[in-house]
């Protein structure tokens, strides 16, 4: 959220992931900086994560599982790629 005074508020969010999804997280991170010298936060790769999600307009409603969300983003995906 964007304030008249142009100050940036954020939130903190907490997660609980399991080994194999912060192993994800480390790689990602980690082949971001040998590729391009720049290593990867947590919270650059979930931001971004989620900036595509909106920018693909994802809506909650009728999810009702991690599951199910996964199969909206690739519906989702693949309707966005296939109108380019």
């Amino acid at each position: 959220m964007i304030r008249p005074d142009k100050q940036i508020i954020t939130h903190r969010v907490i997660t609980m992931l399991g080994r194999s999804e912060v192993d994800f997280l480390d790689k990602l991170g980690k082949d971001a900086l040998f590729t391009t010298g720049h290593k990867l936060s947590y919270n650059d790769i979930l931001r971004g994560l989620i900036d595509f999600a909106m920018e693909i307009k994802i809506s909650g409603e009728k999810i009702d599982s991690a599951e199910g969300l996964k199969k909206l983003l690739l519906d989702q995906m693949h309707r966005a790629l296939s109108n380019h």
